[in-house]
């Protein structure tokens, strides 16, 4: 059997590496096997961060809808509570927004929410 020489495959799968380990710092920017390594752990850490963002976006929407609240005379778990008995579908996404963008519109819900409540 010949003997098989990958030079040119072995030099994408480099390049391919090395690419993207740009931007690292020391030799694991542009020694292979380091940057291997660290190219693998980046793209864990990005996997877990992808999750991890949403979590953190929930905590923002809930952190700004208390700040919304409690200046309108409720807690956030009251506003949350009294949007379930008053049958408003909106999620704390939309809720945040429209609290920032619209005050007008978030001080109407909030009637609702209130008359569900009392």
């Amino acid at each position: 059997m010949p003997r098989v020489k990958k030079g040119a495959a072995v030099r994408r799968a480099k390049k391919r590496e090395l690419k993207l380990a740009r931007g690292f710092r020391g030799a694991r920017r542009n020694q292979w096997r380091l940057a291997t390594e660290a190219v693998r752990h980046a793209e864990v850490n990005a996997f877990a961060g992808r999750k991890q963002r949403k979590g953190q976006l929930r905590s923002l929407w809930i952190l700004r809808l208390n700040a919304a609240c409690r200046a309108r005379g409720l807690r956030y778990s009251q506003l949350v509570n009294g949007c379930k008995k008053a049958n408003i579908g909106l999620n704390r996404k939309m809720l945040s927004e429209i609290a920032i963008a619209d005050p007008q519109g978030f001080d109407a819900i909030f009637q609702e929410v209130k008359a569900a409540l009392a």
